[in-house]
């Protein structure tokens, strides 16, 4: 026979409790993580960017002007601290930071791919915030669970959305081939094409030989070798300690969590069996 159904309640009102704080303990490890990962994040794209400008396109760069390179560094600085804050604003749904003061006399294309990132970046956080999971249903690890998954999923989005607008902001500046395939730009979607070979190079870039219809630029005839920026989350981990023991402390509460999820959804049964016995004794007769 089952627990009497008052001890299994209290037993849930326990485990809701714990969720509760695990709730909290997330919440805060996810505030510092988010806020460690911009900062990295912007670290990482300014070195991806100095690699393929100096490794990757040195002539492309070099025919820059010095007023250019400056607007192009100025432009590329700016993507990422306005990654860095809007990966906070996510988490925290604050409907500020979209647009700073734009005090850049940059040229035209630079200008217009900035204004570009600026806008389309704010309205993708906005949209797709989903902070209320921690406000309405804390004490459910179900809803918990489902916060934290759309949270990485998010992080994820903004690397490949940042990597994308980087990408055609050094395109337009003149760096990046003219004819560089939009599926590289949009999401490095290339490197799984059959006619793509990914090799090997630095972090957070795509290097790839890739077939392009009358293209002169290698030895063999519509082959060349293409090099773009694709920021990979475990790659930024793997470069800054910090974030590396934020992602551990990520994972440890997780796994409390799932143990908890599953005593919550344990006693949940438990709960229904004992109700169920329980109203069949007060239907039955003889």
């Amino acid at each position: 026979m089952a627990r009497a159904i008052e001890r299994i309640e209290q037993d849930i009102a326990a485990l809701q409790e714990a969720i509760r704080a695990i709730a909290i303990e997330l919440q805060s490890a996810y505030a510092s993580y988010l806020n460690t990962l911009g900062l990295a994040v912007r670290k990482q794209l300014i070195l991806a960017s100095y690699h393929l400008c100096t490794q990757g396109y040195p002539e492309n760069f070099l025919h820059l002007s010095l007023n250019q390179r400056q607007q192009l560094q100025q432009a590329i600085r700016k993507l990422g601290q306005l990654t860095a804050e809007q990966l906070l604003i996510y988490l925290t749904s604050e409907e500020s930071g979209e647009d700073e003061g734009d005090d850049m006399d940059e040229e035209d294309d630079v200008d217009e791919v900035d204004e570009e990132v600026t806008s389309s970046s704010s309205s993708l956080f906005l949209n797709t915030s989903n902070s209320q999971y921690l406000t309405a249903n804390t004490s459910d690890p179900i809803e918990l669970a489902k916060w934290q998954q759309k949270l990485e999923e998010a992080a994820q989005e903004i690397l490949k959305k940042l990597s994308h607008d980087a990408n055609l902001l050094l395109q337009k500046a003149g760096v990046l081939p003219k004819k560089l395939p939009e599926p590289i730009l949009a999401a490095a979607a290339a490197a799984s094409e059959a006619s793509a070979e990914v090799m090997p190079g630095p972090p957070n870039l795509l290097n790839l030989v890739i077939e392009i219809e009358n293209e002169q630029q290698s030895e063999d005839s519509g082959l060349t070798q293409i090099m773009a920026i694709n920021l990979r989350l475990g790659e930024i981990e793997f470069a800054d300690v910090t974030l590396s023991s934020e992602r551990k402390r990520i994972r440890s509460i997780l796994v409390q969590l799932n143990k908890l999820g599953r005593e919550y959804k344990k006693r949940y049964k438990e709960k229904a069996i004992a109700e169920a016995e329980a109203a069949w004794r007060a239907s039955w007769f003889e």
